[in-house]
């Protein structure tokens, strides 16, 4: 059988907006809802159709492609299932648990509560760990390796992170029997509806622990220490966070550790600014290598470069060495050391100097400054980013 139009499944226009697509789903949902229409198989198949389409008309990706392509465009867009058979992953093997975990904010919590978790047990998670770690410009453009002594919690090493005692100091939780889970039965306006939630005396974990661990008092987890290595990566930036998986605090009772996340900070260099990929070192030289020009050194990351500056150079020229700047941290490229240029003008001179100074004050090409050759603020910005 052919698929409908999934505008026509929700009776909506080609051009309704999301909350007129959204609207009108919730409005099929409710009317084919299993729990309005229990043991209804038509209703169900409507329920999971209206689904359908409005997984794909609520994505704005996947709307375009199948407002060009239409049902044929939707091969393999993937979505939840996974089935990959059809419009978001729909195509068959998905079930009412599926459509209900994605989309229950639809409903507000009222409808498909009992689809959630059913028969599965919770899982504990560690709380994630936030650090800084300041790090030099030489590092920053060559990337490293940290290793931090990080204080946090760490699975107990009595009872291996269980809590209990030992594996015979368990007990089925007679509130929720063993599920992780109680039902509730709530009364709406659309009649009588359940949802479930974790149960209160597990917390979702369907056990009980009868004799706890002496160590850890049957939390699973102790106050320790945890010597961890850091990779960073070269091109980070200040203020960029890093996530290591898995090195937060340990969770309760053998779950899933939290992740460890790392703040990056930047030492200021006492040569060379940053500025985004690019690095800033200002030159100062002196009125004779300006004008007759000169070979200086100027400091890099690694090491000194030595540089030309052409007879005749003025104040705020930027010279531009490229690559000499921090690589990019997703691999494009690296930046360019800029060098700008300025003249030192002594604060102060002695008679034999100041006698000079003013017999070349005397010479017609030091009266007056040729503008032709001055790049005024807009021509040396332009300079500057070329």
């Amino acid at each position: 059988m052919a698929k409908r139009d999934y505008y026509e499944v929700l009776e909506v226009q080609r051009g309704a907006s999301a909350d007129e697509i959204k609207k009108a789903y919730r409005k099929a949902a409710l009317k084919y809802h299993p729990d309005k229409n229990p043991g209804d198989k038509s209703a169900e198949e409507k329920f999971k159709e209206a689904a359908e389409a409005y997984d794909v008309l609520s994505n704005p990706d996947k709307r375009a492609r199948y407002d060009q392509f239409g049902h044929e465009g939707m091969s393999g867009a993937g979505g939840f299932g996974g089935s990959g058979g059809g419009a978001g992953g729909f195509g068959g093997g998905f079930t009412m648990e599926d459509i209900f975990s994605n989309f229950g904010d639809i409903f507000g919590g009222h409808f498909g509560g009992g689809f959630s978790g059913g028969g599965r047990n919770r899982v504990n998670r560690g709380s994630d760990l936030r650090i800084k770690v300041k790090l030099t410009l030489k590092e920053i453009v060559n990337g490293t390796t940290k290793k931090l002594k990080i204080n946090k919690q760490i699975a107990c090493d009595q009872c291996g992170g269980t809590g209990a005692k030992d594996k015979d100091s368990y007990a089925t939780c007679t509130t929720c029997n063993g599920s992780g889970y109680v039902t509730q039965v709530v009364n709406t306006f659309f009649g009588r509806t359940q949802t479930s939630q974790p149960c209160p005396t597990c917390h979702g974990e369907g056990k009980i622990i009868t004799t706890p661990c002496s160590k850890c008092h049957g939390e699973g987890v102790v106050r320790g220490e945890e010597v961890i290595e850091i990779k960073i990566p070269a091109g980070v930036g200040e203020g960029m966070q890093l996530s290591v998986s898995g090195k937060g605090n340990a969770a309760r009772h053998g779950g899933v550790n939290g992740d460890l996340l790392v703040l990056i900070e930047e030492e200021p260099d006492k040569d060379l600014v940053r500025d985004g990929n690019d690095l800033i070192y200002n030159l100062n030289i002196t009125f004779p290598q300006a004008a007759l020009g000169a070979s200086v050194e100027v400091p890099t990351v690694d090491a000194k470069a030595k540089i030309k500056i052409e007879p005749g150079t003025q104040a705020g020229k930027v010279l531009r060495l490229r690559g000499k700047g921090v690589p990019d941290v997703n691999g494009y490229g690296r930046g360019d050391l800029l060098v700008v240029v300025n003249i030192h003008v002594p604060a102060s001179v002695n008679a034999s100097e100041k006698q000079l100074l003013e017999k070349l004050a005397e010479n017609d090409h030091f009266k007056k400054a040729e503008q032709s050759r001055d790049m005024n603020i807009f021509d040396r910005m332009r300079s500057f980013f070329r």
